[in-house]
């Protein structure tokens, strides 16, 4: 969340930078932000000196009892008295004062990064980058990846749909071994980076959520459990980030390098048609996440180094993609800055969306209470950042789709040493 500090020195900039994002009031919410943390300062104030004179009284009437004067020390009890009362008051409003401010704040997203691009929806975003040296010219009769998993008999959406729900997808033979040795490919390729593997739970308590911005923003996206205060993760990024909450570390200490695979579960999987049909949106679906915790003066120059990662990726995939910088308009609540990934599947004809790696600036941070201490034992945010590297569903969509001959499904080179099979065969 932003710094009410931030937003006094900033305010025409932060105006400015969240009507990117298209907030036409963002003027009148800044202020309203700042007005409330006057009342809040000035009320405090109030406070501390009622505390300050009520704690003078207390040790004036301890001498007037020891010298004799009880009409003045109980004249200084009772006023000692009334003193309380209106501590009591003062801090019931201070409270409510607090948490209004704080209902504030949760509700403003993060000001966007000058480079980000103004615009209303995802097509307004900027490409960046496209590589398709590796687009294929695929046969006639060439098919999707919906028909192509049940002429193999590698996934089952008919069964998962038996155990769980729709979007629930059981994966098995060549498909499930295909799954496994992606996420375990991402691993090692993020070990080789220096991110060091981590296994977190993939259940989350509130103040995970609010930690890292899916609380309160994105409450109706996760599957929370019945009777608790606990939810599925939609993203490792969140209980990975969660390890460094109320924590400061001292700054040798960054960057620090987090990787970790876990399975996904999102409650909104978008609208009915061919757009969302397979494998392109789930309700549950494995990833493989990297996340940094970084000094604020390098953590756009480790945005580029992430983004480089999950390229590789991707381009070891022997993939179509292209880098797209976000609009204000499509920009995460919580981001500052984000590059998504896309690659092209063949059949369908169309561009997905595989990853997206983002700048979060102090905002998670400011949450998190993350902070790092300088070699002066100065106190400050750390910055946080974090992509995915990579979720496997549509990736596995377009590898399908992207390498269907007529003799089976061909497995990329780099994937091979991890199935121990170069050739997606019928049963």
């Amino acid at each position: 969340m932003l710094q009410v500090a931030q937003v006094e020195e900033n305010f025409d900039l932060f105006v400015e930078r969240l009507q990117k994002r298209g907030l036409t009031n963002a003027a009148e919410q800044l202020q309203e932000l700042i007005s409330l943390d006057g009342d809040r300062k000035k009320t405090q104030q109030q406070l501390d000196d009622i505390k300050a004179k009520s704690n003078q009284l207390a040790k004036e009437i301890g001498q007037l009892f020891k010298t004799g004067k009880k009409d003045e020390a109980e004249a200084a009890k009772a006023q000692t008295a009334e003193l309380k009362e209106q501590s009591k008051t003062l801090g019931e409003a201070l409270t409510s004062l607090q948490n209004q401010l704080l209902d504030r704040l949760y509700q403003i997203p993060n000001i966007p990064h000058e480079s980000v691009p103004a615009g209303k929806s995802e097509d307004d975003n900027e490409v960046v980058k496209t590589v398709d040296d590796n687009t294929p010219k695929l046969a006639d009769g060439a098919k999707p990846h919906w028909d192509l998993i049940s002429e193999y008999d590698i996934i089952d959406f008919e069964l998962g749909n038996k155990v769980t729900g729709a979007g629930f997808p059981i994966y098995k033979r060549q498909g499930a071994r295909l799954v496994r040795a992606m996420i375990n490919y991402f691993l090692d390729e993020a070990q080789k980076a220096g991110y060091m593997e981590v296994q977190p739970p993939i259940v989350i308590n509130e103040d995970s959520g609010y930690g890292t911005g899916q609380l309160p923003d994105k409450e109706g996206q996760m599957y929370g459990i019945t009777d608790s205060n606990l939810y599925l993760i939609p993203t490792a990024e969140v209980p990975i980030t969660n390890i460094y909450r109320d924590v400061i570390v001292k700054e040798d200490e960054l960057p620090i390098k987090n990787a970790g695979y876990t399975p996904c579960f999102r409650r909104e999987a978008g609208s009915w048609g061919a757009h969302v049909r397979g494998l392109n949106r789930l309700h549950q679906f494995d990833k493989v996440e990297i996340v940094q915790i970084v000094h604020p003066e390098k953590s756009y120059d480790v945005l580029q180094e992430m983004v480089a990662h999950v390229e590789k990726l991707v381009k070891n995939l022997e993939l179509p993609y292209r880098i797209l910088r976000l609009c204000g308009g499509d920009l995460g609540f919580t981001s500052a800055l984000t590059f998504d990934f896309e690659v092209y599947s063949a059949a369908q004809e169309k561009w997905l969306e595989v990853s997206s790696v983002s700048n979060f600036e102090t905002f998670q941070a400011n949450r998190l209470k993350l902070r790092y201490k300088d070699a002066n034992n100065k106190k400050a945010l750390a910055h946080t950042l974090n992509g995915s590297a990579l979720a496997v569903p549509r990736i596995l969509a377009a590898l399908l789709e992207n390498n269907q001959t007529a003799d089976g499904i061909r497995v990329p080179k780099v994937l091979q040493p991890y199935t121990g099979f170069d050739l997606i065969t019928r049963p």
